[in-house]
């Protein structure tokens, strides 16, 4: 069994999981069905390990939850929001590579 340190959100425990967190929190919608989405996972995999002091990683399947998504006018998948004392201080739409993750990550985390 493969050990993630990704986190499950839902509609229910999204305010308490996201709003009570002391680090950063970056949040990425997906689905089941969104090939982007599946690209985007093991990028999400590396980066929550990599940055497991600074942020903690979550994931919120927009299919099986729809009040949250609703709430952050989630439009198109995968979106990642980064979240700071219960703001959101980013935002990601689409695939992106490691590289440019690591870059917006340390621009609004040191920069």
């Amino acid at each position: 069994m493969k050990i993630t340190k990704i986190i499950e959100l839902t509609d229910q425990n999204f305010e308490n999981k996201i709003f009570s967190e002391k680090k950063y929190v970056l949040v990425d919608f997906w689905a089941d069905w969104c090939g982007p989405c599946k690209v985007l996972s093991p990028v999400l995999e590396e980066i929550a390990n990599e940055y497991f002091k600074k942020i903690l990683v979550g994931k919120m399947n927009i299919d099986m939850n729809k009040k949250i998504p609703m709430k952050y006018s989630i439009r198109g998948i995968p979106t990642l929001l980064l979240f700071n004392k219960n703001k959101i201080i980013g935002t990601k739409i689409g695939v992106i590579s490691k590289i440019e993750l690591k870059k917006f990550l340390d621009d609004k985390i040191i920069g």
